[in-house]
């Protein structure tokens, strides 16, 4: 849902009414009989020799998503990457309002960026209660992420996008999405790494590890 989520709202943005299957199956690497299947979970939208209507499948596909309402959240760890986070416009365009951020920093605590108030992270618990917050975003050094995640999830905060260079020991309550740069861009070097090396030995191919 994400992926068609993103791609029906770059082409809105790019004036497009109407989409087709074929177009919908090429940008995401599927066949045109897997998006027709996938969309048609969420009601008859489309029409035979025009496509879908992508003001219609988008407001859909956020009803569902729960994004048309928005969802607020909170953003611990306002270092280099937490300082970006807090800048990115898209969020709200898509649905996600961060509306406070922590840091145990105390030069920091009491500051605004991009309109989000710094607070001491003492206050957690209390601001998440007062704003209804569910969702949260974890940008803290490696030796600080466990500690952050478990007082996170203590407050109320039942989903975390971590950017900590450490995965997380689950909690039953919370759900956890991993995001780690660096790991992200070795495998992307990796890839190259082997692509390069195939081309010049056409003889690894169907060898090398992927």
């Amino acid at each position: 849902m994400s992926l068609y989520l993103r791609d029906l709202e770059v082409r809105l943005e790019q004036g497009e009414q109407t989409v087709r299957s074929r177009q919908l199956g090429e940008a995401l690497g599927l066949t045109d009989a897997q998006v027709r299947k996938d969309l048609a979970h969420f009601g008859h939208l489309g029409h035979p020799g025009i496509g879908y209507p992508i003001p219609d499948l988008l407001a859909r596909l956020r009803r569902l998503a729960g994004t048309d309402s928005g969802w607020t959240a909170a953003l611990v760890g306002v270092g280099n990457i937490g300082r970006a986070l807090l800048s990115y416009q898209r969020f709200e365009a898509e649905g996600f309002r961060i509306v406070a951020a922590f840091d145990e920093d105390h030069a920091k605590v009491g500051g605004i960026i991009g309109g989000v108030r710094i607070h001491d992270l003492a206050d957690l618990p209390v601001v998440v209660a007062r704003e209804g917050i569910r969702l949260g975003l974890l940008a803290v050094p490696p030796r600080a992420a466990q500690g952050c995640a478990d007082a996170m999830v203590a407050a109320g905060i039942r989903g975390i996008l971590n950017f900590a260079p450490r995965r997380l020991s689950p909690s039953p309550s919370t759900i956890v999405h991993e995001v780690d740069l660096s790991m992200s861009l070795v495998h992307l070097a990796l890839s190259v790494a082997l692509a390069d090396a195939e081309s010049a030995s056409p003889c690894l191919h169907g060898i090398l590890p992927r």
